[in-house]
């Protein structure tokens, strides 16, 4: 069920470490400030959905913050995401006020399945394949469009893209923003099923997403863009069971 969850953030690793070629550290920020922001949300009373929705456009903004810094201001990525992630940090305990915060008595995506009659191990585990599944469907539908294939080739070859007319700033920053809002609703749903946000809850976080990237390239090998974002789930799953 955790292996699931953290397919989410996997596949938004993927996006800036394989298919734009970048060293992003910003996941470890975004990951606390996407369980934050729903957190905060779910407890002011909005419907987990829409909390959870919350949680995933926090992590955009918080992408498109590295995305302009390594784009605009020349900073090299891999400082970029230091940069990012370390402001987070004073961001997260603004938006959670304290260090942590419990999300008990509160309704929320865990609690909403598991009022369908399902234990919280199968409830996690359906949410976990509903979003893995909706990520991976959006996903492949945005990466065979014309914006899509134009990000795919700002990662293969820089100075080609940009001859061609591709504005590889913008799809530098796009890509920022999708990988970093997967990530934070990866930890939107953390925070769901853990029953509490943390601010230190992305430390290690990008750890997970490598290795499981990496796993799922190591076992199953040349395959196309839709299939290789399954096989991250599948390689987020045996992550998971290697270090229990």
């Amino acid at each position: 069920s955790q292996g699931l969850l953290w397919a989410i953030m996997a596949i938004g690793v993927f996006i800036t470490f394989r298919i734009l070629d970048l060293a992003d550290l910003t996941a470890e920020g975004a990951f606390p400030l996407g369980a934050a922001t729903t957190t905060i949300m779910i407890i002011r009373g909005i419907n987990p959905i829409f909390a959870t929705l919350g949680g995933f456009v926090a992590g955009m903004l918080a992408g498109a913050v590295s995305g302009f810094m390594h784009t605009k201001m020349k900073i090299p990525a891999l400082l970029t995401g230091i940069i990012t992630l370390t402001g987070l940090y004073s961001v997260n305990l603004l938006v959670l006020g304290s260090a942590n915060v419990s999300l008990s008595g509160h309704n929320t995506l865990v609690t909403m399945v598991m009022n369908l009659g399902l234990s919280k191990l199968n409830g996690v585990i359906l949410l976990g394949l509903i979003f893995v599944s909706l990520v991976v469907l959006m996903l492949v539908v945005l990466l065979n469009t014309q914006v899509g294939l134009a990000l795919r080739a700002t990662g293969d070859n820089l100075a080609m893209g940009e001859a061609n007319g591709i504005k590889v700033d913008r799809m530098k920053i796009l890509g920022y923003m999708i990988s970093n809002g997967l990530i934070a609703l990866c930890g939107a749903m953390f925070a769901q099923n853990d029953g509490f946000s943390d601010v230190t809850s992305g430390t290690g976080t990008i750890v997970v997403g490598l290795s499981a990237v990496i796993i799922a390239e190591v076992l199953i090998h040349e395959l196309t863009i839709g299939w290789r974002l399954l096989s991250i789930g599948v390689g987020a799953i045996v992550y998971r069971l290697i270090i229990l």
